[in-house]
């Protein structure tokens, strides 16, 4: 008895559960990340700071160039440099504006890094809040990414339009 319940309930699940249809929303958030203003400004703002940090690593490779210069010209003539208390001196001065110049890189390259993500993150927010809504309004039982749609059927609409016009994007 318990079986032939079993075997029935195994039978009509999945036939009720092919009966609904199933409503899908397909989007491509970096196409609408790409169109926002909000994403716009941020990019400036990254480009600014990076061109100010550009701007100071320039400065550092010619004072490099410049210090480096020296230090051949010192010791040009010089039969053993690595003996000379000056072509010493000038040559850990180089060494040391070298480990500077990579550490203000790598210090530039986090910062820049930082900005970015906490720039980035109230819009990704953002558009997050806009699909969501979307997909609750539509009755959507999901709403996919359509970059990483391999095939999109009929069953999948896309909403790309409805989430730019949530967010007052055209």
């Amino acid at each position: 008895m318990f079986k032939k319940i079993l075997l029935a309930v195994l039978v009509t699940v999945p036939m009720c559960i092919q009966a609904q249809s199933f409503k899908l929303g397909a989007v491509n958030p970096t196409e609408i990340l790409n169109v926002m203003p909000e994403f716009a400004t941020m990019k400036n703002t990254l480009n600014e700071l990076s061109g100010k940090y550009e701007t100071q690593a320039k400065a550092l490779q010619e004072e490099f160039n410049k210090k480096q210069a020296e230090l051949e010209t010192l010791t040009k003539n010089m039969a053993n440099p690595e003996s000379d208390p000056t072509a010493v001196a000038k040559a850990k001065e180089l060494e040391d504006l070298y480990t500077r110049y990579q550490n203000f890189m790598q210090t530039a390259q986090q910062d820049i890094q930082k900005q970015q993500e906490t720039l980035m993150a109230p819009i990704q927010q953002k558009l997050m809040t806009a699909i969501t809504a979307v997909g609750a309004e539509g009755g959507y039982a999901g709403v996919l990414d359509a970059a990483t749609l391999l095939y999109q059927g009929s069953n999948i609409e896309d909403i790309s339009a409805k989430v730019k016009a949530k967010l007052n994007i055209k």
